[in-house]
């Protein structure tokens, strides 16, 4: 996927814009493999003109997944809060993702997961800033199947934890498997057997 560039420094024009686009490169090559000729280069703005408007690269990094993430948890909470049920508040979410992973407009997966899994030493907290974000989604899943399971919908006896630990990887798996080049259909399946899972 081919990142537009812009010109002049994004503070003076569109500073969201400026994210969006610094979001479509550490989505594309990972918070590593992005250089700051990179984001300079992309975003149109020289060295100095990056760091006053952004402070660093981690500090725009955490801005742009930010921005993203605000847009992808209102997104998700509204499909779960939506659907009548955990079940179908959970395939939703699963169905929303496949579509998502795989769409044309942005590289494939999901920047949370592309941008980092392992990283040196030094970025160690910015690894921990996505592992915080991962851990935020499956929150917000466990909370669904626990109304759930208080409504009634799923044994009294089941471990919550582990079924929201479960629908979570299925996410995460689904995001490296776009990476790899999984087409929509693919994760849909992938969706279908996840849901054949669900505890009677």
């Amino acid at each position: 996927m081919e990142i537009k560039k812009t010109r002049g420094r994004p503070r003076a024009f569109d500073r969201t814009q400026a994210l969006e686009l610094a979001l479509q490169l550490f989505w594309a090559k990972g918070y590593e493999g992005t250089s700051l000729n990179d984001l300079t280069s992309t975003l149109g703005i020289n060295a100095p003109s990056l760091y006053a408007a952004f402070e660093s690269k981690p500090a725009l990094y955490r801005e742009s997944i930010d921005l993203y993430l605000a847009q992808q948890y209102e997104r998700i909470g509204a499909l779960l809060a939506a659907a009548p049920s955990a079940r179908e508040g959970l395939e939703a979410m699963l169905r929303g993702a496949a579509v998502q992973f795989t769409a044309p407009e942005h590289p494939p997966g999901c920047p949370i997961a592309s941008g980092v899994l392992r990283c040196a030493e030094a970025n160690a907290a910015i690894g921990e800033l996505t592992a915080e974000h991962r851990r935020t989604t499956r929150a917000m899943m466990l909370v669904r199947l626990q109304q759930g399971q208080a409504a009634g919908e799923l044994p009294a006896q089941l471990d919550t934890q582990a079924l929201a630990g479960f629908y979570a990887g299925v996410i995460q798996g689904m995001s490296v498997q776009a990476i790899d080049g999984a087409s929509t259909a693919d994760l849909l399946k992938m969706v279908d057997l996840a849901m054949q899972a669900w505890p009677a």
